[in-house]
Protein backbone atom coordinates (compact mmCIF):
# COMPACT_ATOMS: atom_id res chain seq x y z
CA UNK A 1 0.00 0.00 0.00
CA UNK A 2 1.46 3.10 -0.58
CA UNK A 3 1.92 6.24 1.43
CA UNK A 4 -0.99 7.94 -0.57
CA UNK A 5 -2.96 5.61 -0.22
CA UNK A 6 -2.73 4.89 3.06
CA UNK A 7 -3.03 9.01 3.90
CA UNK A 8 -6.54 8.50 2.13
CA UNK A 9 -7.92 5.78 4.13
CA UNK A 10 -7.25 7.71 7.27
CA UNK A 11 -8.65 10.22 6.16
CA UNK A 12 -12.13 8.48 5.15
CA UNK A 13 -11.40 6.71 8.78
CA UNK A 14 -10.91 10.12 10.44
CA UNK A 15 -14.54 11.32 8.68
CA UNK A 16 -16.11 8.31 9.85
CA UNK A 17 -14.92 8.83 13.59
CA UNK A 18 -15.97 12.53 13.24
CA UNK A 19 -12.60 13.15 14.43
CA UNK A 20 -12.57 16.58 13.51
CA UNK A 21 -8.68 17.70 14.39
CA UNK A 22 -7.23 14.49 12.69
CA UNK A 23 -9.44 15.05 9.73
CA UNK A 24 -8.00 18.60 9.36
CA UNK A 25 -4.34 17.71 9.59
CA UNK A 26 -4.95 14.56 6.95
CA UNK A 27 -6.67 17.45 4.79
CA UNK A 28 -3.90 19.97 4.97
CA UNK A 29 -1.59 16.83 4.31
CA UNK A 30 -3.71 16.35 1.23
CA UNK A 31 -3.23 19.60 0.00
CA UNK A 32 0.51 19.99 0.46
CA UNK A 33 0.74 16.22 -1.78
CA UNK A 34 -1.99 17.94 -4.44
CA UNK A 35 0.25 21.35 -4.26
CA UNK A 36 3.35 19.11 -5.18
CA UNK A 37 1.18 16.97 -7.87
CA UNK A 38 0.35 20.23 -10.03
CA UNK A 39 4.19 21.56 -9.32
CA UNK A 40 5.08 17.85 -10.86
CA UNK A 41 2.79 18.21 -13.80
CA UNK A 42 3.90 21.33 -15.02
CA UNK A 43 7.13 20.26 -15.36
CA UNK A 44 6.38 17.33 -17.34
CA UNK A 45 5.59 14.44 -14.78
CA UNK A 46 1.84 13.44 -15.60
CA UNK A 47 2.22 10.88 -12.83
CA UNK A 48 2.32 13.16 -9.70
CA UNK A 49 4.91 12.82 -6.58
CA UNK A 50 6.21 9.10 -5.43
CA UNK A 51 6.18 7.84 -1.98
CA UNK A 52 9.90 9.32 -1.81
CA UNK A 53 8.78 13.33 -2.33
CA UNK A 54 5.97 12.34 -0.14
CA UNK A 55 7.97 11.54 3.14
CA UNK A 56 9.88 14.59 2.35
CA UNK A 57 6.70 16.59 2.53
CA UNK A 58 5.98 15.24 5.42
CA UNK A 59 8.92 15.60 7.34
CA UNK A 60 8.64 19.36 6.39
CA UNK A 61 5.30 19.37 7.65
CA UNK A 62 6.49 17.99 11.04
CA UNK A 63 9.08 19.98 11.57
CA UNK A 64 7.21 23.43 10.71
CA UNK A 65 5.16 22.31 13.28
CA UNK A 66 7.82 21.83 15.78
CA UNK A 67 9.11 25.18 15.83
CA UNK A 68 5.71 26.88 15.56
CA UNK A 69 4.54 24.82 18.85
CA UNK A 70 7.92 25.86 20.14
CA UNK A 71 7.30 29.69 19.23
CA UNK A 72 3.62 29.11 20.74
CA UNK A 73 5.49 27.85 23.69
CA UNK A 74 7.54 30.51 24.46
CA UNK A 75 4.65 32.99 23.68
CA UNK A 76 3.05 31.90 26.57
CA UNK A 77 0.24 30.23 24.06
CA UNK A 78 0.46 26.95 25.09
CA UNK A 79 -3.50 26.21 23.80
CA UNK A 80 -2.12 26.95 20.32
CA UNK A 81 1.11 24.58 20.86
CA UNK A 82 -0.87 21.78 22.33
CA UNK A 83 -2.95 21.91 18.79
CA UNK A 84 0.49 21.98 16.62
CA UNK A 85 2.14 19.40 18.67
CA UNK A 86 -1.48 17.11 18.15
CA UNK A 87 -0.72 17.82 14.16
CA UNK A 88 2.94 16.23 14.44
CA UNK A 89 1.70 13.23 16.12
CA UNK A 90 -0.57 12.39 13.35
CA UNK A 91 1.67 13.43 10.54
CA UNK A 92 4.21 10.86 12.54
CA UNK A 93 2.10 8.49 11.78
CA UNK A 94 3.03 7.93 8.07
CA UNK A 95 6.75 8.60 8.82
CA UNK A 96 8.99 5.87 8.54
CA UNK A 97 11.27 5.38 12.47
CA UNK A 98 13.57 7.71 13.05
CA UNK A 99 17.19 6.68 13.72
CA UNK A 100 19.03 6.86 16.73
CA UNK A 101 22.40 9.11 16.69
CA UNK A 102 24.36 5.85 16.47
CA UNK A 103 22.25 4.31 13.82
CA UNK A 104 22.99 8.43 11.74
CA UNK A 105 26.67 8.05 12.45
CA UNK A 106 26.89 4.24 11.07
CA UNK A 107 24.88 5.44 7.94
CA UNK A 108 27.25 8.18 7.55
CA UNK A 109 30.13 6.37 7.58
CA UNK A 110 28.76 4.12 5.11
CA UNK A 111 27.70 6.43 3.13
CA UNK A 112 31.30 8.07 2.88
CA UNK A 113 33.15 4.78 2.53
CA UNK A 114 30.62 3.68 -0.12
CA UNK A 115 31.02 7.15 -2.18
CA UNK A 116 34.86 7.07 -1.58
CA UNK A 117 34.35 10.44 -0.05
CA UNK A 118 37.69 12.20 1.00
CA UNK A 119 37.28 15.62 0.97
CA UNK A 120 34.52 18.69 2.12
CA UNK A 121 34.19 18.86 -2.17
CA UNK A 122 32.24 15.37 -1.96
CA UNK A 123 29.81 16.07 0.85
CA UNK A 124 27.07 16.70 -2.02
CA UNK A 125 27.26 12.76 -3.03
CA UNK A 126 27.30 12.03 0.67
CA UNK A 127 24.03 13.94 1.18
CA UNK A 128 22.66 12.99 -2.21
CA UNK A 129 23.47 9.12 -1.26
CA UNK A 130 21.52 9.69 1.76
CA UNK A 131 18.72 11.04 1.13
CA UNK A 132 18.19 8.70 -1.71
CA UNK A 133 18.30 5.42 0.90
CA UNK A 134 17.23 7.84 4.35
CA UNK A 135 14.39 10.30 3.56
CA UNK A 136 12.24 10.36 6.62
CA UNK A 137 14.20 8.40 8.99
CA UNK A 138 16.92 11.51 9.96
CA UNK A 139 17.10 15.16 10.54
CA UNK A 140 19.13 16.33 7.47
CA UNK A 141 19.38 19.34 9.61
CA UNK A 142 21.75 17.77 11.84
CA UNK A 143 23.37 15.10 9.55
CA UNK A 144 25.27 17.73 7.08
CA UNK A 145 27.85 19.05 10.09
CA UNK A 146 28.35 15.63 11.26
CA UNK A 147 29.49 14.65 7.20
CA UNK A 148 31.04 17.88 7.16
CA UNK A 149 32.91 16.91 10.46
CA UNK A 150 34.23 13.28 9.17
CA UNK A 151 35.55 14.88 5.60
CA UNK A 152 37.48 17.58 7.18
Amino acid sequence: MTLRTRISESLKQAMRDKDANRLSTLRLINAAIKDRDIAARATGNDDGVGDDEVLAILGKMAKQRQESARAYEEGGRLDLAERENGEILVIEEFLPRQLSEAEVAKAVDAAIAEQNATSIRDMGKVIGALKGRYTGQMDFGKVGPMVKDRLS
